[in-house]
């Protein structure tokens, strides 16, 4: 040992380890104390325990999770599957330099590149959503040496400086200038259309006004445009048919790229492997999150071969810490073998279609939802205060979420300035669970 080492051991004095306490009012001083907030308030229950798709409070109370954790559980809570792979890698390798890669990665990237269509064949693990789509802005900017980046509004890509440049749902206030080059076009809500036209059926004239706009605001270097195939967190804004395909034209007719963020609509969610598949529009740049680790932190940016090839050649660069990490592809390779071999898309089609019946049912009832919209399991249900003037009641969908989690149901709030809920459960869930839920919601329309 060294003599240093000895002399600190030797004027070392035991510590005790403090007391943990399992008094709740002690534990919520603790994090009055000590976390930082960072966005809404924190459900003020400790939550213990996870199974499927229920989590338990330390009262002992189960709540039915139709928000699968942050978007993220779709195979349920502690699936057994994901259990094993993480003691898989607990058991041989969990993290290694970004230039040393498991065996499992090999399967996943090879496994996960075969759901998708042949020109998406190259991919690039990460962990957050926001990591994933920062790696495709950086793509598409190298590939084609252009910097402007086109969004929606009401989109949701993440909180680090790219991705949070192009994301207009909340969170943009306060933080000094973003991306050069970040613009942003209408999104196509057909519920509110955001140019006032349309009312009963879409013509995508919200479109055609939103190319006018890009050819006289644009500096003429558009690397790409990020598009969410559904809007999560802007409100479940489901685009009208042809939406999808009239943005893949003209980006095809001016070399510019199209990026799909499917962090929350991919691997099954909506009733397809990927979102994109519905519209049959293939993007150029794909981005993965939440549904890849499913509850684990992975995420992936897939490309093709001729835009993987070429950034390289001119000196992509995209390291960090926990690129490639072996616990969480172990886990990612579980999710999309789970995926494949349950069905997992069929059963969010067939289960997406049973609960929105359900919920049709519950808007003819109640006269504070105002629509219902979605596609598998993420569904959007708005409440208003008048369905002719379609005003959003955020007081009256604060009262009814709340009186919800009382009676044991969990639904995550979105929208910015609308009030929506934002229902997506595990792609597990039954059709008693999803009986359950509407129960629990009839009552607390008609009670809160």
């Amino acid at each position: 040992m060294h003599k240093n080492n000895e002399i600190l051991q030797k004027n070392a004095s035991p510590i005790d380890a403090p007391a943990e306490t399992n008094d709740t009012q002690e534990l919520w001083e603790l994090v009055d104390e000590h976390l930082l907030h960072y966005g809404r308030d924190f459900v003020r229950e400790f939550i213990v325990r996870a199974s499927g798709s229920y989590i338990y409070t330390a009262e002992g109370r189960a709540i039915i999770d139709f928000s699968s954790g942050q978007m993220c559980a779709t195979l349920g809570h502690n699936h057994a599957a994901i259990l094993e792979a993480m003691e898989r890698s607990a058991e041989t390798v969990m993290h290694l330099d970004s230039t040393m890669l498991s065996p499992a990665i090999a399967h996943l990237g090879k496994e996960l590149c075969d759901l998708l269509p042949q020109q998406l064949s190259k991919v690039l693990f990460l962990n957050t959503g926001a990591e994933s789509n920062e790696a495709a802005i950086r793509l598409a900017k190298l590939y084609t040496g252009c910097f402007e980046i086109v969004g929606l509004t009401g989109s949701w890509h993440g909180t680090t400086y790219g991705a949070a440049s192009s994301t207009y749902a909340s969170g943009r206030k306060g933080y000094g200038p973003t991306m050069p080059g970040a613009l942003a076009i209408p999104a196509p809500n057909c519920y509110r259309c955001p140019i006032g036209q349309c009312k009963t059926q879409c013509n995508l004239a919200c479109l055609d006004f939103s190319f006018d706009y890009l050819e006289s605001v644009s500096v003429g270097s558009t690397a790409a445009v990020i598009v969410e195939p559904i809007q999560s967190a802007g409100g479940i804004i489901v685009p009208p048919e042809g939406y999808l395909k009239r943005i893949r034209e003209w980006c095809d007719e001016r070399s510019i790229l199209l990026i799909f963020d499917e962090a929350q609509t991919g691997l099954g969610r909506v009733g397809a492997n990927f979102a994109f598949e519905i519209e049959q529009v293939v993007p150029d740049i794909l981005s993965l999150s939440k549904t890849l680790g499913a509850g684990v932190p992975l995420a992936a940016t897939v490309t093709s071969s001729e835009i993987a090839e070429t950034t390289r050649e001119r000196g992509f660069s995209h390291f960090t810490s926990h690129a490639s990490d072996p616990l969480t592809v172990e886990v990612g390779l579980a999710v999309v073998r789970t995926l494949v071999t349950d069905q997992l898309a069929a059963r969010a089609d067939d289960i997406g279609l049973y609960l929105m019946s359900g919920l049709k049912k519950l808007q003819q009832r109640h006269e504070a939802i105002g629509d219902v919209r979605g596609r598998g399991l993420l569904i959007g249900v708005e409440i208003v205060s008048d369905r002719e003037t379609r005003n959003p009641d955020k007081e009256a969908m604060s009262r009814i979420s709340n009186r919800c989690f009382k009676l044991g149901l969990n639904i995550n709030r979105v929208g910015g300035p609308l009030s929506v809920w934002r229902i997506a459960p595990p792609l597990t869930i039954s059709k008693s669970e999803v009986d359950q839920a509407l129960e629990i919601m009839d009552e607390a329309f008609a009670s809160a």
